[in-house]
């Protein structure tokens, strides 16, 4: 390790699940530069989540404003200049960080996956970063947002909700419509008659499908879940049922049994979801999967 390195610039806007499947590589350069302030820039609506981050010193908000907003611009490259960066690792490998590299902070040591000749991609691609700079791999493949998840034993209790319970995930991001099955409110509607208890997590964009979900749905009462409520609900299910979206990486990631589901709009392979006991079950079109069908794939595994 390069003792000269104070001050290190963590270059990754997102998206949501990017950034939690970015965790064990976060811990990996945390501790190979262990005496090091490492600094995250990062998008404003990921800054009260990776600020509890154990791994991340200090965010800075970029929220990728358009090009052409030259005064926006010339303020972000000012405000990363007086930072005095010792080193720049670009984990987000995008046309806007290459300009980044190019513009505003171009005498900086950068560590990228730009020169890479196998386009690598995905967590395997981060991985591969840091073997092409010598930073020994221990955790980058192993995820663990433990630190997420916040106590919710109170606002269980308040539910009446007992463990063991099922967390359901039926939303998407909007702009995926495709990523979304759309039986969930049939499967919650099931899975309480089969007496189980239900837990279904809602984002901004899904709330209008709250009243078609059986089980508890906490944003019915309290309003969006934070980032920490949601992942203390995930880690302590039984078993979460989700789409391919952020909130199911964070089970993923928090180590609890699970499955997401997927078309063949999108790859299993390059969502690298899959680990330990979360599972996936990809068919080629959502809607075409029952839910007779997933029930007999997720039974064994609530036994």
């Amino acid at each position: 390790m390069d003792k000269s390195i104070t001050k290190i610039l963590l270059i990754k806007h997102g998206a949501f699940g990017d950034l939690i499947q970015a965790d064990g590589i976060f811990h990996d350069l945390r501790l190979y530069y262990a005496n090091a302030e490492i600094v995250l820039l990062t998008m404003s609506r990921y800054k009260e989540l990776m600020q509890q981050s154990p791994y991340i010193d200090r965010v800075i908000v970029d929220n990728r404003v358009a090009l052409w907003h030259v005064r926006d611009q010339l303020k972000l490259r000012q405000k990363l200049r007086d930072e005095n960066i010792d080193l720049v690792i670009d984990l987000q490998n995008s046309n806007r960080s290459s300009l980044y590299q190019r513009y505003f902070l171009p005498n900086s040591p950068w560590f990228s996956r730009r020169s890479s000749l196998n386009g690598v991609s995905g967590l395997q691609g981060l991985k591969q970063l840091l073997e092409q700079h010598q930073i020994p791999i221990t955790f980058a493949l192993k995820p663990n947002v433990s630190w997420m998840a916040a106590n919710v034993d109170e606002l269980l209790e308040k539910a009446n909700v007992d463990k063991p319970y099922i967390a359901l995930i039926p939303g998407c991001s909007a702009q995926h419509p495709e990523k979304r099955w759309p039986y969930f409110s049939k499967l919650s509607a099931r899975l309480v008659e089969k007496g189980f208890r239900v837990v279904n997590i809602l984002g901004p964009d899904e709330l209008s499908m709250a009243d078609d979900l059986s089980g508890y749905t906490p944003s019915k009462d309290k309003g969006i879940l934070s980032w920490f409520e949601m992942a203390g609900i995930l880690k302590h299910a039984q078993y979460v049922i989700g789409n391919d979206t952020g909130p199911s990486h964070v089970a993923s990631c928090l180590g609890t049994s699970g499955i997401a589901l997927f078309s063949e709009h999108t790859s299993v392979v390059r969502s690298e979801i899959q680990r330990d006991s979360f599972l996936t079950y990809q068919v080629d079109e959502l809607k075409n999967l029952s839910v007779d069908t997933l029930l007999s794939i997720i039974t064994p595994h609530l036994e």
